[in-house]
């Protein structure tokens, strides 16, 4: 690996993905990756969708909605410089994830390309989410539409070399279902809406410098076309859009396509689902017009789904 490279990558990592400065961005480093393996490949539009433990990273408010436990767990090497994992268990009403992002040591430059101190940038983010649907409250009078409502606290670590900080984060989330539709010939259900505030209250100190989270909004929608393919949409205040779309050919296998522009940098994402006896794999991978392309792998486990005695049949026919 040549020089000019590994000083684009420090670049990368000090600037893009959040190193420490006075500008204190560092604060949206690990929380500015999308964490759903399956959303990925959807292009990340999923504030909508209320759906297994990613819904915590997308829409917190959207455990309200589910209906068993379940938990995800993923790793990617983010853009072939830094390794990333994200990890959830989610419940009805309730959900706990861990997010990190660490680059390992970096060879060091000067400003003459002679060698220096190596770099290191490490960060990381515990999340505890809950999700209220108001018809569950007894002291809540009967209300005229259906709505789930909640919320995200994020504590988040940073260290970069010897300089680390820390601080917390709370989003706030809406999720509401509507019922089935035609247009004509054309049947739409799974109608989604969702809205996510992030960053509402909170901050980042480094060192005695306290800086602020930059806040967002993002807004989604999502339909099921014919039953058939899932149609997807994010779109953030900040100027960042998501767009994917899911099919299933055969029930437990399901394929994506996405794309998604943030920061201005424009990425088309792919990915595919294999369901199997509550476990479900995913795959999905991001292309990037300049930097090398992420392929993402997770595990999730459907534990209201789980059977064990299936998947063992199962195992057995697939396996010679």
């Amino acid at each position: 690996m040549n020089r000019s490279f590994l000083l684009l990558i420090v670049v990368l990592l000090v600037v893009g993905l959040g190193g420490v400065s006075a500008a204190g961005q560092a604060a949206i480093s690990v929380l500015d990756i999308e964490p759903g393996v399956r959303a990925l490949g959807i292009g990340g539009a999923a504030v909508a969708l209320a759906d297994g433990p990613e819904t915590l990273f997308y829409n917190a408010a959207g455990l309200a909605e589910l209906s068993g436990i379940g938990f995800t767990s993923s790793y990617t090497s983010h853009l072939g410089v830094a390794g990333y994992s994200a990890l959830g268990l989610a419940a009805r009403n309730w959900g706990v994830g861990l997010l990190m992002l660490n680059s390992g040591n970096i060879p060091g430059y000067d400003a003459d390309g002679d060698p220096a101190d190596n770099l290191s940038y490490g960060n990381s983010a515990v999340l505890l989410g809950f999700g209220v649907d108001p018809r569950q409250l007894p002291f809540i009078p009967k209300l005229p539409i259906d709505f789930r409502a909640g919320g995200c606290f994020k504590y988040l670590s940073v260290a970069n070399g010897p300089t680390t900080g820390s601080g917390f984060a709370l989003d706030l989330a809406y999720h509401m279902d509507f019922p089935d539709i035609r247009l004509g010939p054309i049947a739409l259900g799974d109608l989604g809406l969702g809205v996510t505030a992030t960053n509402v209250l909170g901050g980042l100190s480094y060192d005695g410098h306290n800086e602020s989270f930059p806040m967002g909004l993002r807004l989604g929608g999502a339909a099921r076309i014919l039953g058939m393919v899932l149609l997807t949409t994010d779109i953030e205040l900040a100027g960042g859009f998501h767009l994917g779309a899911e099919y299933r050919p055969i029930e437990p296998v399901a394929v994506r396509a996405g794309m998604l522009t943030e920061g201005g940098v424009t990425s088309l994402t792919f990915g595919l689902g294999y369901f199997i006896e509550g476990f479900i794999i995913d795959y999905a991978y991001v292309s990037h017009p300049f930097l090398r392309g992420s392929h993402r792998l997770s595990l999730t486990i459907d534990f209201s789904g789980l059977n064990l005695g299936a998947l063992a049949s199962t195992l057995r026919r697939l396996l010679p």
